[in-house]
């Protein structure tokens, strides 16, 4: 038999589970109800404006309404992030939405590392895939002529390459295929032609190179040369103008 205090314990958790219940049910109808008032967009990481910030604001809500009267029940967030990923300039992309009712977006762009003179103009992204050009800011890359997008694959890892090494980042301004397949270097300061040959020992290459441009700096005769030529082994050869 059930003493009194055994059921007064009882009746308390039953009133405390149902509380709880109702707190619940409560809260989810206001959040239901709530409405998104604020829209914060971040770009993370420091990156160039390739991609605005009102641009986004459309992409986010594919509403005829504003943003700002949209119910939190309309959104869809995956939807939202899969349609922010979709764009040419999104690498990738959180979207959520805080209990105060703010829609937050953070965005990471994508980055060029090149800029193609095809017919269609184009950039090379970070990952190697073709990028469109930007309404909103040029990319201050390398530029890269006689290249299409079928050999964008193989030209990839030289301008990786100059990317990330800050000696050929501070001096190649151009890259140009000529027709033998064969890659040459246009230097930012003097008028000589580097020429590259295949993208291929990049690493023995661009240590010939670097180790004759600090002599010829030293011994000052960078002016006197029209081309220098990596294509073979263990050697720089120069020609003269």
């Amino acid at each position: 038999m059930m003493t009194k205090k055994k059921l007064i314990t009882y009746i308390k958790f039953f009133a405390l589970s149902g509380l709880i219940v109702f707190l619940f049910a409560f809260s989810g109808q206001r959040n239901k109800l709530r409405k998104i008032h604020h829209v914060n967009v971040e770009f993370i990481q420091e990156q160039n404006p390739y991609l605005n910030e009102k641009t986004v604001n459309k992409l986010l809500i594919q509403n005829p309404e504003q943003v700002t009267n949209v119910g939190k029940e309309i959104l869809v967030l995956n939807k939202v992030e899969k349609t922010l990923d979709a764009h040419s300039m999104v690498e990738e992309s959180d979207v959520y939405v805080t209990v105060n009712g703010e829609l937050r977006a953070r965005i990471k762009q994508r980055t060029p590392i090149a800029r193609v003179n095809a017919m269609t103009p184009f950039y090379v992204d970070a990952s190697g895939s073709v990028m469109p050009l930007s309404d909103n800011y040029a990319a201050h890359v390398p530029m890269v002529y006689n290249v299409s997008e079928k050999e964008v694959k193989e030209i990839f890892p030289l301008l990786k390459l100059i990317k990330e090494d800050e000696f050929l980042k501070k001096h190649i301004v151009g890259v140009m295929r000529n027709s033998k397949g064969e890659y040459e270097l246009d230097i930012r300061v003097y008028d000589f032609k580097v020429i590259l040959g295949k993208v291929e020992n990049l690493k023995t290459k661009v240590g010939n190179f670097k180790a004759f441009y600090q002599k010829a700096l030293k011994d000052k005769t960078m002016e006197r040369y029209s081309s220098i030529n990596l294509q073979y082994k263990n050697q720089v050869v120069c020609t003269l103008k």
